[in-house]
């Protein structure tokens, strides 16, 4: 990059000026100026938060002024229909906050084989309601084992198995055109061994050596190791793995995943360099994988450190100036203190919700909802403009990520509580209609987490008519306490496990491929017919689908708690202008009465809205075992 910007402030006049001298750049008409207009906007707080995290190396305004000049020819390149959504995008902000959001996800190549087939199966999903399309990751990875995808080796080049770049940018523009986001994983923390980046550092270049945690011997290491906790001890002892030349290399997941060091400005801008191309070929949504992890500092745990909201920050601050209609989601397993800091329209507009999931299952395996009213009474609300995305199950393993504070207050010990928890979904407990596997088992201390498809979590193959109860009920959740429900492709119609999952090269160590089924061609095929399995979840599933969409109450996030009095039966609404949907939902295996009193509130004619029957709140409510309810009605003033 010719030209230099030097100096302890960086202004914004500076770096116009700098721009002067970038080849290719094109500073005239109207793309200028709507870029100019962004600029001026964000560029202030950009540079706030990129001097906050470098500003004490002298080259610092050097990097901004180079980052600056990328965003400047991203734009450039951005194609027009994008630009015509960032405006869009700009002029309805909110528009993920509808309550027709439906979103799907799933593997190329286990769905649909490739990304040609991919682009063929989109008639079905416009069937089904999806308008947000989560790609499992896409990108070049090692082979045989590369942790699902998340060891990345190209951000720039898809797995050849799926197909090109240029198919999926095809596929990108056809969801689009059929009302679709695309969303695919920025894997942001680590990238693998193979990436050139990594390829050059362990050639010994100094340059890229810098780009990961790299130490000559055991000394740093050994320091960061006396705070930092093994996240998979089955796979390495520690944080580090040392290579082949004797050096150390920073590996919190894999030994094939090393992590990125955002300490250096030049990997924040390749990595802002990698984001902006992807949003380019017509991505919508990144999920940024792992965000608790990409901040490390010496006596710390390493995780959620106050760095890591500004990189956050920062990276949103690039989108706003040169992909405007780019949103993030955290994906942050950790303590749901830690979750929701990620969650903020500056930083994570959208997040998946782990507790709400992991305290579904729950609540289903023990027939008590208070752990999960608890949540939501206390845990769900938003700040405007950010929305979770709340799901039965997802391509990863089921962690009991509650807090053992909350559950303290219920009596609940939250040690024993998650070892009955495993035992109950891996079939170990009496009485267990759940099909689950265990993922990175611990027989010493009982601690483990669950793989499987919601199907053979909720016993399909032990008793059909109960399970789709349960799967129906786990869905009703999710599809009414507000944001972007989202469905792993294949549970609409009841996919089982993957029996024979370790018998595919690279999966035999990782049970959670035993929940990453290919497509299931006979459920599909029956999904009409009602006398099947398939059919009758399909069709449940769907009528819940066609009602929320025509319920306004049901949009956004905002959830007001209410109380049952039956610690079976899980009660919350949604209120609307006018009137609220109560929820009622019936956790137990025996039907379950909520008397007059406890619905005094409201009055006495309500309508249900999955049947349109007009319900006298007056004579109370018995729910059949695993049912549940959605009621249109207005408080008593």
């Amino acid at each position: 990059m010719e030209g230099k910007v030097s100096g302890g402030q960086t202004t914004g006049r500076q770096v116009l000026d700098f721009l002067e001298s970038v080849p290719g750049l094109h500073r005239d008409g109207p793309m200028w100026r709507d870029f100019g207009r962004r600029f001026e906007k964000h560029f202030p707080e950009l540079e706030r938060l990129f001097r906050s995290l470098y500003g004490e190396r002298e080259d610092w305004t050097e990097h901004l002024a180079s980052l600056v000049a990328a965003c400047a020819l991203s734009w450039q390149d951005r194609p027009a229909d994008l630009k015509d959504l960032d405006a869009r995008r700009e002029a309805d902000p909110d528009w993920f906050q509808a309550q027709g959001m439906l979103g799907g996800v799933c593997y190329v190549d286990r769905y649909a084989g490739n990304l040609p087939g991919l682009k063929s199966r989109i008639p079905y999903l416009r069937e089904l309601g999806l308008n947000y399309l989560h790609l499992m990751p896409v990108f070049l990875a090692p082979e045989p084992n590369s942790d699902g995808g998340y060891a990345v080796s190209s951000y720039r080049q898809t797995d050849p198995k799926i197909g090109t770049m240029a198919e999926l940018r095809e596929v990108a523009a056809e969801l689009r055109a059929n009302g679709v986001s695309l969303v695919v994983d920025f894997i942001f923390n680590h990238t693998s061994n193979e990436h050139e980046w990594a390829r050059r550092a362990a050639e010994g270049d100094p340059g890229f050596s810098d780009y990961y945690w790299i130490f000559p011997d055991r000394t740093m290491p050994d320091a960061f190791e006396r705070t930092v906790r093994e996240i998979f001890p089955d796979d390495h002892p520690g944080s580090f793995v040392q290579q082949p030349d004797g050096r150390w290399v920073w590996c919190t997941f894999h030994t094939f995943q090393w992590d990125l060091n955002y300490s250096n400005p030049a990997v924040f801008r390749a990595m802002a360099g990698e984001m902006l191309f992807l949003a380019n070929q017509g991505v919508e949504v990144l999920r940024m994988d792992a965000v608790a992890f990409i901040w490390k500092q010496l006596g710390t745990v390493c995780e959620s450190l106050p760095e890591a909201h500004v990189l956050l920050k920062a990276f949103n601050a690039v989108c706003r100036i040169a992909a405007p209609s780019l949103l993030f989601k955290s994906e942050a397993i950790v303590h749901p203190d830690e979750v929701i800091q990620y969650i903020d329209p500056a930083e994570c507009q959208l997040s998946y919700n782990p507790l709400e999931m992991a305290l579904g299952w729950e609540a289903l395996a023990t027939r008590d909802t208070s752990l999960l009213s608890q949540a939501l009474e206390r845990r769900h609300n938003l700040p405007a403009g950010t929305a979770w995305v709340n799901y039965v199950r997802s391509h990863d393993d089921i962690g009991w990520t509650f807090a053992d504070e909350d559950a303290a207050e219920l009596g609940i010990n939250g040690f024993d509580h998650r070892r009955f928890l495993n035992a109950f979904y891996t079939n170990r407990f009496p009485g267990s209609f759940a099909r689950g596997v265990p993922f990175q088992d611990n027989p010493r201390t009982g601690d483990c987490r669950i793989s499987g498809t919601t199907a053979s979590l909720c016993g399909l193959e032990v008793d059909p008519a109960e399970a789709i109860r349960r799967i129906l009920l786990l869905h009703s959740i999710t599809l009414t306490t507000g944001g972007i429900p989202l469905i792993y492709l294949g549970d609409e119609v009841g996919q089982l496990n993957d029996a024979d999952y370790a018998l595919e090269p690279g999966h035999e160590a990782d049970s959670r491929w035993v929940h990453r089924p290919r497509y299931p061609a006979e459920p599909y095929e029956h999904r009409h017919d009602p006398t099947t399995m398939a059919g009758k979840i399909f069709e449940g599933l769907s009528t819940m689908l066609e009602v929320r969409a025509k319920t306004p109450e049901l949009s956004g996030n905002r959830l007001v708690g209410f109380n049952t009095h039956n610690r079976h039966v899980l009660g919350y609404q949604r209120p609307g202008d006018a009137c609220t949907v109560l929820i009622l939902a019936n956790f137990a295996d025996t039907p379950q009465h909520i008397g007059t009193a406890t619905l005094s509130g409201f009055e006495s004619g309500a309508v249900d809205l999955l049947t349109g029957r007009t319900v006298h709140l007056t004579d109370g409510i018995t729910l059949p075992p695993q049912e549940f309810i959605w009621l249109r009605t207005e408080p008593v003033h």
